[in-house]
């Protein structure tokens, strides 16, 4: 049964599920292909979950491949590689012979090291540069690559005549069985993938440590690396000791040379703050409460015993008072 120019090729998983790919010899009208038309045989519709070996093991009985492609993989699969990169490259690598020859000399010969007569140089002691610490990967388990589904791959033999015995062997009714592989499929495959993306703690201990050793050796290189060091006077270009004021004692960023500040020149005080005493929490015992509510009622009768007077005062002074 045939399409469009397609086989139909039935694939069985085991049991009842069937999948159907669709496969043609490839052509190459525009011939703009990198892949050779008389031994190509395109497949559509490849398994989501297929892998390269997979698709070798399947087609594998009809003639030796020589590649597999996927084409989600490789999307411009179809356009030849440009060969003016390639040009290029080779014109500037004869250049930079050319250029070689022409130090040496013009008959190409080397010439003479000024070390010594036999030509050697004489190689100075190095010390063992110290290596850095490798960091320890997480577990990791093999899984097979997920593509969007309904794409296509590109099987490529080595003989001109194995696309038609994979095309000719092709029986519509009766589905191929689809090769096993290693890697987990189906929900095993996302089961496998928690169970790796969730390590133990003693692998993510030994991850996080080795991390923080390869962070430390790289902050110490730096380090190493830095034009001052503490305890070293800094000097300019001229060589003099470069006087710098910073911190409450004018302490210098090298050590060497330091000038007191402003402040403390003046007053001899430092810049340091004086710590605050801290207060005791209010409202937070029973008896902070009652207290409270004691003071409040003492001020409230004085504040009543102080009007009562005041009105009493003002009624001695409203009396009529004839003589």
């Amino acid at each position: 049964m045939s399409s469009s120019g397609f086989t139909t090729l039935p694939v069985s998983y085991g049991g009842s599920i069937v999948h159907y790919l669709y496969v043609t010899e490839h052509r190459d009208s525009k011939g703009r292909s990198q892949y050779p038309s008389n031994r190509t045989l395109f497949v559509v519709n490849v398994p989501p979950d297929a892998t390269d070996r997979e698709l070798r093991l399947f087609f594998n009985p009809h003639g030796n491949i020589e590649k597999v492609a996927f084409n989600s993989d490789h999307p411009q699969d179809d356009n030849q590689p440009d060969e003016s990169s390639e040009s290029e490259s080779d014109e500037e690598g004869a250049g930079d012979a050319e250029d070689a020859t022409m130090l040496n000399g013009e008959d190409g010969d080397a010439q003479p090291n000024q070390a010594g007569s036999n030509g050697k140089r004489r190689s100075k002691p190095r010390g063992k540069k110290e290596k850095p610490p490798i960091v320890t990967p997480l577990p990791s388990a093999p899984l097979r690559r997920l593509r969007p589904t309904g794409k296509s791959a590109y099987v490529v033999y080595l003989d001109d005549s194995a696309v038609k015995r994979a095309l000719s062997s092709i029986n519509p009714e009766t589905p191929r069985v689809w090769p096993s592989s290693s890697e987990p499929r189906g929900l095993a495959h996302y089961t496998a993938l928690h169970d790796s993306r969730r390590p133990s703690l003693d692998a993510v201990r030994l991850h996080a440590d080795s991390s923080i050793e390869l962070f430390d050796y790289e902050v110490a290189k730096r380090k190493q690396k830095s034009q001052y060091h503490k305890g070293e006077a800094i000097v300019d270009e001229d060589g003099f000791t470069l006087v710098t004021r910073g911190g409450a004692y004018g302490k210098t960023l090298g050590g060497g040379v330091g000038v007191a500040s402003k402040k403390f020149q003046s007053s001899g005080a430092t810049d340091s703050k004086k710590k605050k005493k801290p207060k005791e929490k209010e409202m937070f015992y029973a008896f902070q409460h009652n207290e409270k509510r004691r003071a409040g009622l003492i001020k409230l009768k004085k504040d009543w015993e102080a009007d009562q007077a005041k009105v009493t005062k003002l009624r001695e002074q409203r009396r009529f008072k004839p003589y």
